[in-house]
C-alpha cells in the first residue's frame, strides 16, 4: 500500500527533497567508503567544490534574470590565462587581478549587449562568446600553460588559510553570503528576480529590464573570473583549459539547486546544495573506485532529472520562450 502524505508533508518533500537527498548521499558514502568521513577528505571536498560553487553562483545570477550563459567555463579559463600571463610578465598582482576581473565582467557585458541589443538568444550568443574566449586563451598561451613563478601573495588566494580555514572556503562563503544578500535584500536584486519571473510585468512596473539582464550576465562573468583566479592560485598555473570541466558541472549544480528551497527557480542556497551533492558524488565515487565515465553518466542523469523539474525557466532563458 502506498504511503499517503499529508499536504504539508508533501509540500515539504517537494521543497526540500533534494536537500534530504544531499543528506542521504552523505550518509550513503559515509557507510560504504572507509575514508569518506576522514576530516582531511571532508575538507578536501569543501575545497574542491569552492570553484564549482563560485562559478555556479555566477550562472545563477544570469538565470535569475532569465538569461543563459554557456560561456562561463571558457571565460574562467581565459581569466586564468590573463592573470597568470601578466604575472609571468612581472606585472604586480593587483594589476593581474584587476585585468582578470575586467575581462570576465567585460565578456559578460558583451553577452548582455548581444542578447538585449542585437536580440540574439542567449543560448546562441554565449556559445559564440565561449568560442571566442577559448580562442583568445589559446592565442595568448600558444597552447602552453603558464606553470609556477607566481608570487606568494597571489598563491595565498588559493593556498592560504585564515584562522585555520582554507582561503578557498573563505572566498566561497563570502561569495555565497554576498550573492544571497544581493538577491534577497537589495532593490536591484529583487527587481532582477521580478525580471526573470515576469519580464513584461516588470517592464510595465518601470523596472529597467534590459539593464538587469545585462547585469545578470555581467555577474556571471564576474563569477567566472573569480573561479578562474581561485583555480590559478590553487594550482599555481594558468591554462586555456583549466576550467573546461566546469561547464556541465556548473549547469548541473544550478539546475539541481532549482529543485530545492525554491523549486523551479534558480536560487543561491539551492546552487550551494547542488554543488555539494556533485562534489560528494565525485569524491565518493572516486573512493569507491568508479571510473571517470561512471561519474559522467551520473552527472548526465542529474542534469536530465533536474531539467525535468525546471524546464520552464531554462526554456525562457535559452530562447526567450514564455511559460
Amino acid at each position: 500500500m502506498a504511503l499517503a502524505l499529508s499536504p504539508a508533508a508533501r509540500g515539504f518533500v517537494q521543497r526540500y527533497g533534494t536537500t534530504l537527498a544531499c543528506a542521504a548521499v552523505f550518509a550513503g558514502f559515509a557507510l560504504s567508503t572507509q575514508h569518506f568521513l576522514n576530516p582531511a577528505n571532508l575538507l578536501n571536498v569543501l575545497k574542491q567544490i569552492s570553484y564549482l560553487t563560485v562559478i555556479a553562483l555566477g550562472f545563477t545570477m544570469a538565470l535569475i534574470a532569465a538569461e543563459l550563459d554557456l560561456s562561463f567555463a571558457n571565460v574562467a579559463s581565459l581569466c586564468s590565462v590573463v592573470a597568470a600571463g601578466l604575472m609571468h610578465a612581472a606585472l604586480p598582482v593587483s594589476h593581474a587581478l584587476l585585468a582578470s576581473f575586467a575581462v570576465g565582467i567585460g565578456i559578460g557585458l558583451v553577452n548582455g549587449w548581444l542578447v538585449t541589443g542585437l536580440r540574439i538568444p542567449s543560448l546562441v550568443a554565449t556559445l559564440a562568446t565561449a568560442t571566442i574566449a577559448a580562442g583568445l586563451a589559446f592565442l595568448i598561451t600558444g597552447g602552453v600553460a603558464y606553470v609556477g613563478r607566481l608570487p606568494p601573495s597571489f598563491l595565498f588566494i588559493g593556498r592560504g588559510e585564515l584562522l585555520g580555514v582554507p582561503m578557498l572556503i573563505v572566498w566561497t562563503v563570502l561569495a555565497v553570503v554576498l550573492a544571497q544578500f544581493f538577491i534577497k535584500q537589495t532593490r536591484t536584486g529583487i527587481h532582477m528576480v521580478c525580471t526573470g519571473e515576469a519580464e513584461d510585468a516588470a517592464r510595465l512596473a518601470g523596472i529597467p529590464v534590459v539593464r538587469l539582464k545585462v547585469l545578470g550576465l555581467a555577474l556571471s562573468g564576474l563569477g567566472a573570473a573569480a573561479a578562474g583566479i581561485m583555480l590559478t592560485a590553487s594550482l599555481s598555473s594558468g591554462s586555456a583549459t583549466i576550467a573546461g570541466d566546469f561547464l556541465m558541472r556548473g549547469i548541473a549544480a544550478v539546475l539541481l539547486g532549482m529543485t530545492t528551497v525554491e523549486p523551479g527557480r534558480p536560487n543561491v542556497p539551492g546552487t550551494v546544495i547542488g554543488a555539494l551533492i556533485i562534489g560528494m558524488l565525485t569524491n565518493g565515487l572516486t573512493l569507491l573506485g568508479a571510473t571517470y565515465y561512471i561519474q559522467d553518466i551520473v552527472l548526465g542523469v542529474i542534469i536530465i532529472a533536474s531539467v525535468a523539474v525546471s524546464a520552464s525557466q531554462m526554456r525562457r532563458a535559452a530562447f526567450g520562450v514564455p511559460r
